[in-house]
């Protein structure tokens, strides 16, 4: 995809919804790439010896899915220069995996700048998982 232009951006445009699934196979592989083993992102019964209903994802995943579809939106990675999140609820990743839902709005565009400021929802199973998710990208 070409990058997006500022010109072609308003506040209120949307983003998605684009579903991203996760698996099992999508926990381990993060895991071995990030470095983080914690167990509750692989193995179900230390997960819930400590409270969580299954594995879950890694949060930094969850939040590296959800700026993947604001970069791809923008056309390149590249251009998200700020991206930040609560980590509001975990999420929970069955034997036969599961999905989150991204969705975007534009909230502010500053063409001088080529700022453009996005709020981005996230969720499972129609419950949020991100909080105050914001993604500033830079367009030509």
């Amino acid at each position: 995809m070409a990058a997006r232009r500022v010109t072609e951006v308003a506040v209120g445009d949307v983003i998605g919804p684009v579903t991203v699934p996760v698996t099992r196979a999508t926990l381990a592989a993060y895991a071995e790439a990030s470095g983080d083993q914690n167990p509750i992102h692989q193995d179900e019964d230390f997960a819930r010896s400590v409270g969580l209903p299954d594995v879950i994802a890694h949060g930094m995943w969850t939040l590296g899915a959800s700026g993947s579809v604001v970069a791809d939106w923008a056309g390149d990675a590249g251009r998200v220069v700020e991206l930040g999140t609560r980590f509001t609820k975990p999420v929970v990743v069955p034997v036969g995996g599961s999905e989150i839902v991204v969705e975007g709005a534009v909230k502010a565009v500053d063409a001088g700048s080529g700022r453009v400021t996005v709020d981005v929802t996230t969720t499972c199973e129609g419950e949020k998982v991100l909080g105050r998710c914001v993604a500033v990208v830079r367009l030509d």
